[in-house]
């Protein structure tokens, strides 16, 4: 265990020690999130690039601490290519679907290093489509609830180390190695992001927390004690998938695209009925780390019966949600 804690101290403390010298040149060079009275109400323009301050800190980590076999290569590769086309799109707004074709690109190259999910009951051909889906869908889920102070890098964090417990269960150091340099990475990182932010991970860091936790959590090993458990890792970043249906329900409901940015999103949501900023993230990590306690639970279910009705328990869940949410009130004061 103790490669483990000096994976996460190391992280943790790159992370600490880069950022400052990030957001500084962010700062230099103008690359920041500026206020709009609309969408955006910080006081003050805040710097953006934070996912360059956590890649450095998790490709750094890793390459001290693991090899680089194929399939850790593929996840280096795929999602320096995500923080690429991220930083792009910080810097100057693309087209959604040059964006769409760079999240592509990235995620065949997981595919083609030998990371996809792997269920012995569907073909081949099926895993390959649900893999991509999977990991299309987690690399936007993260940049879809990045739009709080703390809340993208947080639950990430807590998604990671959620992972990083299954893998040590499951006896998977690869994936163990990966989700706790990342958990350190964003850790530390948060000392920076958290209300009231002085620095946003930006398009390039939640892009990129979304391949890489979307790949890690499909690695894993979850059916070893019943079928039904092939569905944890929703489970385990439930709270960016949930965000993402209501996001894409509400404004489906408006006839607006799903793309258009507003206020739609659970967290805005809670801040705008009672909840403060802080109340609203750390809220939000405690259900991210509960719902890590239910996928765990899930994969110890000994017949698919019990972790079906654990599932179905947080699906009603979530719909009950996403009704009371639905009716807050977001029509700005006049």
């Amino acid at each position: 265990m103790l490669i483990y804690f000096f994976t996460f101290m190391l992280a943790f403390c790159m992370a600490l020690y880069i950022t400052p010298f990030v957001r500084d040149a962010a700062l230099k060079y103008d690359i920041v999130d500026k206020p709009d009275g609309t969408l955006k109400f910080q006081k003050k323009p805040v710097a953006y690039l934070g996912g360059i301050a956590v890649y450095i800190a998790f490709i750094f980590t890793v390459a001290l601490t693991f090899d680089f076999e194929k399939d850790v290569l593929g996840i280096l590769l795929s999602g320096t290519i995500i923080v690429l086309l991220g930083i792009i799109d910080d810097l100057k707004t693309i087209d959604p679907k040059l964006k769409l074709t760079g999240q592509t690109i990235a995620v065949f190259i997981l595919i083609r290093s030998g990371i996809y999910i792997q269920l012995f009951f569907v073909p081949y051909w099926v895993c390959i489509v649900l893999t991509f889906f999977w990991l299309m869908g987690t690399i936007n889920a993260f940049n879809i609830i990045d739009v709080m102070d703390g809340l993208s890098t947080g639950v990430g964090a807590v998604c990671c180390l959620v992972l990083f417990v299954i893998s040590i269960m499951n006896g998977r150091p690869m994936i163990a190695i990966l989700s706790i340099a990342l958990a350190g990475s964003l850790l530390g990182f948060l000392r920076f992001n958290f209300n009231p932010a002085t620095m946003y991970l930006g398009d390039s860091g939640s892009m990129f927390l979304g391949l890489v936790i979307g790949a890690l959590a499909m690695s894993g090993s979850y059916t070893d004690n019943n079928l039904v458990a092939c569905l944890v890792p929703p489970v385990i970043l439930g709270i960016p998938i949930f965000d993402t249906l209501f996001v894409m329900v509400i404004r489906r409901k408006k006839q607006m695209p799903v793309m258009y940015g507003s206020p739609d999103h659970f967290a805005l949501r809670l801040k705008k009925w009672k909840l403060s900023v802080r109340q609203t993230v750390l809220l939000s990590y405690a259900i991210g780390a509960g719902l890590g306690i239910c996928g765990i639970l899930m994969m110890l279910s000994p017949t698919d019966l019990i972790c079906a009705l654990i599932l179905a328990a947080l699906i009603v869940i979530a719909l009950i949600t996403g009704f009371l949410l639905s009716r807050v009130d977001m029509t700005p004061p006049q």
